[in-house]
C-alpha cells in the first residue's frame, strides 16, 4: 500500500531531518577530496605505483558518476528513506573497509563501494528536502545545501591535512576514513528516528535497460576524462567520447519507447520532455566545472611550487567557505524568489574574483603571501553561495514530486559530470605548462608554477563569464514576456 504523502507543516521534526541529512551529504562531499591530501602517504605505506594511486580517488568518483541516477530511481520505485538509510550504511562501512586496508588493491576496492553507497545516499538527500519542506521554506533549505557543498569542496583538504599532522595512534592515513565510523553511526541512528516514509511508486518496475546504457554513457565520459591527462591522451580517450554519443542516443530512445508504452523509465519522461529541466541540468554541468579544477590547481600551486604544508594549504582556502556561507545565508533570506537574478549574480561574481585569483597568481614572485588570496577567494566564496541554492531550487522546483528521485539523481550525475570536465580541462592547461612528466613537474621553477596557474584559471573565467550572460539573458528575455 502506497504510503500517504506527508504535508510539511504535518511534518514537524522536518528540521531536525535536514540536520541529518545534511551530514550525510558532507561525509559524502569531504571524502571526494580529503584524499588527495594523503596520497603520498598512502604509496609510502602501500607502496602503490602512480597508477594505482591515481584509481583511489578515480573508483570513487566513477562509481559514483554511474550511480546518481539509477539509484536516484530507485528512491522513487523503493522509498526515499529506505535507500538513504542502505546508502549511509554502506558507505559508512566502506568507510571502514578503507580504514583497515590491508593493501593498495583492497582500498581502491573499497573507494569504489563507497562511491556506490554514497551515490545511492545523495540522490535521496535532495529529492526528500523537496518533498518535505514548504515552498516557502525551500530557499532557505536550499541555501543550507549550498553552503555545505560548497564547504565540502573544501573542507577536505583542511581536515584531511589537520588528521594526518596529528597522527592518531600512530595510523597515519588510516584516520582519514575512519573519523566516518561514528559520524555514521550518528546520523544513521537519527535518520531512524527522523526520516519519514514517504510516498513511493509501487506500480514501477526498474528500468535495467536504461540502467545499463546509462552507466555506459556515462563511463565513457568521465572514464576518458579521468584518465586522459595519465596517459598522454592516447586514441582510445577521444574514440570513448564519441562513443558515448550514439549510446546517449540509445539511451534516450528507450526511455522514451518505455514511458510511451507505460512502462516505468529510468528517467521519465515528463524530465526529458521538460526544457526548463534539461536546461537548468546544462548549467549545473558547466557551473560545477568551474571550481574543482581550481582547488586541484591550488593545492598543488601553494605545497608543490611554494613548499606549503597540506594544512597550510588548505587553511589558505578558508575564506572561500567563509564567503558561501555569508552569501547562503542572506541571500535566502532576502532574495527567496529572485532564481534567475541570483543565478546571474553569483556567476558574475565569480567571474569577477577568478579573474582577480588570476591576477593575484600573476602578481606572484619568489615569495608567497597566501593572504593576498584571501579576497580573490571571498568573492568567489560569495559567487558560489549566491548561486548554488537557486540552481538547485530553480532545477528541482521544475520537477513533480513523484519524480523527485530522478530529478534530483541526474542532475548530481550531470554536476559530477562537470566537475570532472572542469578538472580535466583545467589540468590540460596547467600539467603540461609545468613539464612533461612527474620529474620535470619536482622540479619546475616557481616563475613556472605562475605561468601554468594563470594559464589555468582561462576555464573557470571563461565558464562563468559564459553563465553569466546566459542566465543575464535569461533573465532579460523573461522581463520582457511577462
Amino acid at each position: 500500500m502506497t504510503t500517504a504523502e506527508i504535508p510539511a507543516d504535518d511534518y514537524p521534526s522536518r528540521w531536525a531531518a535536514l540536520t541529518v541529512l545534511l551530514l550525510a551529504n558532507f561525509m559524502n562531499l569531504i571524502d571526494v577530496t580529503i584524499v588527495n591530501v594523503a596520497l603520498p602517504s598512502i604509496q609510502q605505506d602501500t607502496g602503490a605505483t602512480a597508477t594505482q594511486l591515481e584509481w583511489v580517488a578515480a573508483a570513487y568518483v566513477l562509481a559514483f558518476a554511474v550511480g546518481l541516477l539509477p539509484f536516484g530511481r530507485f528512491g522513487d520505485i523503493f522509498g526515499r528513506r529506505r535507500l538513504f538509510l542502505w546508502g549511509l550504511s554502506g558507505f559508512t562501512l566502506g568507510s571502514a573497509l578503507c580504514g583497515i586496508a590491508p593493501d593498495i588493491g583492497t582500498l581502491i576496492a573499497a573507494r569504489a563501494l563507497q562511491g556506490i553507497a554514497g551515490a545511492m545516499m545523495v540522490p535521496q538527500v535532495l529529492a526528500i528536502l523537496h518533498v518535505i519542506f514548504r515552498a516557502d521554506e525551500k530557499a532557505r533549505v536550499f541555501g543550507m545545501v549550498g553552503t555545505i557543498t560548497s564547504l565540502g569542496a573544501v573542507a577536505g583538504p583542511v581536515l584531511g591535512g589537520a588528521i594526518i599532522a596529528v597522527d592518531f595512534w600512530g595510523l597515519d592515513w588510516r584516520p582519514i576514513f575512519l573519523i566516518n565510523l561514528p559520524l555514521g553511526g550518528i546520523a544513521l541512528v537519527a535518520a531512524l528516528r527522523l526520516l519519514p516514509v514517504l510516498p513511493r511508486q509501487e506500480d514501477a518496475t526498474p528500468d535495467w535497460l536504461g540502467m545499463a546504457l546509462f552507466g555506459v554513457a556515462i563511463t565513457l565520459i568521465v572514464l576518458p576524462l579521468i584518465e586522459g591527462r595519465t596517459f598522454d591522451w592516447p586514441w582510445w580517450t577521444f574514440a570513448a567520447m564519441i562513443a558515448a554519443i550514439p549510446v546517449g542516443a540509445l539511451f534516450l530512445w528507450w526511455e522514451h519507447l518505455r514511458s510511451r508504452s507505460g512502462a516505468s523509465a529510468l528517467m521519465p519522461a515528463s524530465l526529458l520532455s521538460n526544457g526548463a529541466y534539461l536546461s537548468n541540468v546544462a548549467l549545473v554541468t558547466l557551473f560545477f566545472s568551474g571550481v574543482p579544477g581550481m582547488f586541484l590547481m591550488l593545492a598543488i600551486f601553494f605545497q608543490s611550487g611554494f613548499g606549503l604544508t597540506p594544512l597550510e594549504s588548505g587553511l589558505a582556502t578558508v575564506p572561500f567557505p567563509v564567503g558561501v556561507m555569508i552569501a547562503s545565508t542572506v541571500m535566502g533570506r532576502l532574495l527567496g524568489h529572485w532564481h534567475d537574478r541570483r543565478i546571474f549574480i553569483g556567476a558574475a561574481t565569480l567571474t569577477v574574483g577568478m579573474t582577480l585569483m588570476h591576477l593575484t597568481v600573476l602578481a606572484t614572485g619568489d615569495t608567497l603571501g597566501a593572504i593576498r588570496f584571501a579576497l580573490p577567494l571571498f568573492v568567489c566564496g560569495l559567487g558560489m553561495g549566491t548561486a548554488i541554492p537557486a540552481l538547485f531550487e530553480t532545477t528541482l522546483s521544475t520537477v513533480a514530486g513523484t519524480d523527485a528521485g530522478a530529478g534530483s539523481g541526474a542532475m548530481q550525475a550531470f554536476q559530477q559530470a562537470g566537475a570532472v570536465l572542469g578538472i580535466a580541462i583545467v589540468s590540460q592547461l596547467f600539467f603540461p605548462t609545468l613539464g612533461p612528466n612527474e620529474t620535470a613537474v619536482a622540479t619546475a621553477s616557481r616563475e613556472t608554477f605562475v605561468e601554468a596557474a594563470a594559464l589555468g584559471f582561462w576555464w573557470p573565467i571563461l565558464a562563468f563569464a559564459g553563465l553569466a550572460l546566459f542566465t543575464g539573458l535569461r533573465f532579460s528575455l523573461r522581463r520582457m514576456r511577462g
